[in-house]
């Protein structure tokens, strides 16, 4: 799949947070740090018409065009809004998200806006997952539907279904990432001032989700593994660095990131290796060892597992995007 033309369905009312993330990720020209512009389109059913807001102040959001500009698509959102009964969501908008499916497009819903992927009948058989305030009564509206209310976003074939709020940010930026690759998506997410990557098995609910450079928090030793991936590291080691023993530094590890020490620096290093195929013509055994994976084995089969391609695949795709020299440690 390209990712060029971009729209965004908007059905009264209009979740403002998700729309806004929308807007920021893709409707925003980055011509002058070398990202092409998306063509983005926000769609309604009837254009020009103010839409109300889920919230207090009483704005509008106005769509400008219609329904039938989602065709030709590469990705099609659908906004957050109040979840109501299947037969009330309009007809129009269910069959122009059939029909974008039928015709090669992905679709992506923000928060709530999974139950209008549900009333059209395209969740049926697959995993997707939504705000966890809603999964229960998603799961009973859509039994076909395997409803994951612990995770920040779901890909399954065409369509990605992401949880509340900055959930929408981390699947935005992963599909960003997925077509376009990590040096775009780093750059979006840098100008954002958000994490580049949150895996999408993420848990949707952590006690800490954006630690506070505290005295007592992780975030410095993040920072610093993140900066020495070529290193062994275990759950012995950091606990020791961070002054805990292995079962206090775990339960907080897990409290802090909402995953476990070895997904994340496995997720660091293969973030580090997407940057180095990127902008870097280092053979595949040289970019396991800078990254801290045993071998050029073990790197494939984590970057396959994370990415859907082999490293080969991956720089043929992407090695050409222009990147600033990726910050990782290096074994002179």
């Amino acid at each position: 799949m390209a990712l060029h033309q971009v729209s965004m369905i908007v059905l009264e009312p209009v979740g403002v947070f998700e729309f806004g993330v929308a807007v920021e990720v893709f409707g925003v020209d980055r011509t002058d740090e070398g990202i092409e512009p998306f063509d983005f389109r926000v769609c309604g059913l009837e254009p020009g018409r103010p839409l109300a807001t889920r919230n207090a102040g009483g704005f509008t959001i106005t769509p400008h065009l219609g329904l039938d500009a989602v065709a030709g698509s590469d990705l099609v959102i659908v906004a957050a809004t109040q979840p109501r009964p299947d037969d009330e969501y309009p007809e129009e908008a269910l069959e122009a998200l059939r029909r974008a499916v039928a015709d090669g497009a992905t679709v992506l819903s923000l928060c709530s806006g999974s139950f209008v992927l549900g009333a059209a009948g395209l969740l049926d058989g697959r995993r997707c997952t939504t705000h966890w305030i809603y999964a229960d009564q998603m799961q009973r509206r859509f039994p076909e539907a395997e409803v994951d209310a612990r995770v920040l976003f779901v890909e399954d074939g065409p369509i990605v279904t992401s949880a509340g709020t900055a959930a929408g940010v981390d699947a935005s930026l992963h599909l960003v990432r997925r077509e376009l690759g990590a040096a775009v998506a780093t750059r979006i997410a840098r100008r954002m001032v958000v994490p580049p990557q949150r895996d999408g098995g993420q848990q949707q609910f952590v006690e800490n989700p954006i630690p506070a450079c505290t005295a007592d928090s992780l975030a410095p030793l993040l920072g610093w593994a993140a900066e020495r991936l070529d290193e062994d590291h275990s759950v012995a080691s950091l606990a020791e660095r961070a002054l805990m023993s292995e079962r206090t530094f775990a339960r907080r590890f897990q409290s802090e990131t909402g995953t476990t020490p070895h997904k994340w620096l496995t997720q660091q290093r293969v973030l580090a290796a997407r940057a180095l195929l990127e902008a870097t013509d280092l053979a595949v055994e040289q970019i396991a060892d800078r990254v801290g994976f045993n071998s050029a084995v073990v790197l494939r089969d984590h970057f396959r597992r994370a990415t859907g391609l082999s490293p080969q695949a991956y720089r043929r795709r992407f090695g050409n995007v222009a990147c600033d020299p990726p910050a990782v440690a290096s074994t002179a």
